[in-house]
């Protein structure tokens, strides 16, 4: 599945600490191959806003829509505990 990334995602893994980004990029090769993957744990976050929840490493996630085959990728953020 193709990733594509919206302006507000790319500035929030700017943000992000330099092992969530290198993390991150894994999660992005497992996301295109295989969104079931264990690793991602990705799971429907908003029904009604169709927004989709994955997971970065045990305290970061991102946020996405798939929209036409792709991911859109929105959020890139701390999870809330």
């Amino acid at each position: 599945m193709k990733v594509r990334f919206s302006k507000g995602f790319l500035t929030g893994l700017a943000d992000a600490p330099e092992s969530v980004q290198r993390a991150f990029l894994k999660q992005t090769r497992l996301l295109e191959e295989n969104i079931r993957h264990p690793s991602l744990r990705a799971k429907k976050y908003d029904e009604v806003r169709d927004i989709w929840q994955a997971r970065v490493t045990g305290n970061w996630r991102f946020y996405f829509t798939i929209e036409n085959g792709e991911c859109r990728l929105h959020v890139i953020k701390k999870h809330p505990k």
